[in-house]
């Protein structure tokens, strides 16, 4: 299983599969590599890797949590592309790994050859906020895996509808265990929960609008899911007023956040394939 090691010491997994134009997957807050399980069939024609974190998958846990940061996550990134010996790469960056990709925009431009933004922009809804906040660090209450996908259907009926029972099965997996003594625990360090609390260690900015807009000249897209609680309609508006040549896309009966087989998804990362070739 390939591993790197980073400048401050911690093994980092990684998967790297594939031929052809090099494509960075970077995951949502408590999520890992295992997220972009859903995107990988579509991707002939591309080299996919996919990080786990810090604190993620199976990547180590940071001896200090305050490194579950924005910016020093991205500088992961970064040594990643330098491990692999590559000079760019696309980022297709879910819910943080969208942040990320900004930060580095304006602190690694020239490392980046394009970007597509899942359900993530420069302004965050309060009312995802808090529901994010609500779970973070928390293991879920449930005896066993099928329970929690039961309860991860049921929960997202409303905005993910028509998702069937054997795909939440699978992300459930992907997020969580079933613990030899019984119970589910977290495929993520609980820790992660201390950084978002200090808004300095969870990398955040009052104003992220100057990141997006380093994003300027390099192919973009911004996939948006129809009912996502995070990234409102207004702000993608926004984004694209802005940025009048980003792929502006809305993934219906998606919330937050599409899994990005969806063909608007496909449709979006494709067109920034295309641009960057």
């Amino acid at each position: 299983m390939p591993h790197f090691t980073t400048s401050d010491g911690l093994s980092l997994f990684y998967r790297d599969e594939g031929d052809g134009p090099p494509v960075l997957c970077l995951a949502g807050l408590t999520r890992n590599s295992a997220d972009f399980t859903w995107l990988a069939p579509h991707m002939s024609g591309a080299r996919l890797i996919r990080l786990d974190y810090r604190g993620r998958g199976q990547s180590d846990h940071a001896p200090d949590p305050k490194t579950y940061s924005i910016p020093r996550e991205g500088q992961d990134a970064i040594e990643l592309l330098d491990h692999l010996g590559l000079d760019r790469a696309v980022i297709i960056g879910t819910s943080r790994g969208g942040l990320i990709a900004m930060i580095l925009a304006a602190t690694h431009q020239d490392r980046l050859a394009g970007v597509v933004l899942n359900d993530i922009g420069p302004e965050l809804s309060d009312a995802g906020l808090s529901r994010i906040m609500d779970y973070v660090g928390t293991a879920p209450p449930f005896p066993d895996l099928d329970s929690a996908a039961r309860a991860l259907m049921q929960g997202h009926a409303a905005d993910f509808h028509g998702v069937p029972f054997d795909r939440w099965r699978q992300q459930a997996e992907f997020m969580w265990f079933e613990q030899p003594e019984g119970g589910i625990g977290l495929r993520y360090d609980p820790r992660l929960r201390e950084a978002l609390a200090n808004p300095d260690a969870a990398g955040g900015a009052p104003d992220l609008w100057p990141l997006f807009d380093m994003l300027a000249g390099l192919p973009l897209a911004s996939v948006r899911g129809a009912n996502s609680d995070l990234f409102s309609v207004d702000c993608q508006a926004r984004m694209q007023a802005r940025n009048p040549g980003m792929i502006a896309t809305v993934v219906p009966d998606r919330g937050h956040v599409p899994f990005l087989d969806e063909p608007q998804a496909l449709e979006a990362i494709r067109a920034v394939l295309k641009a960057v070739e």
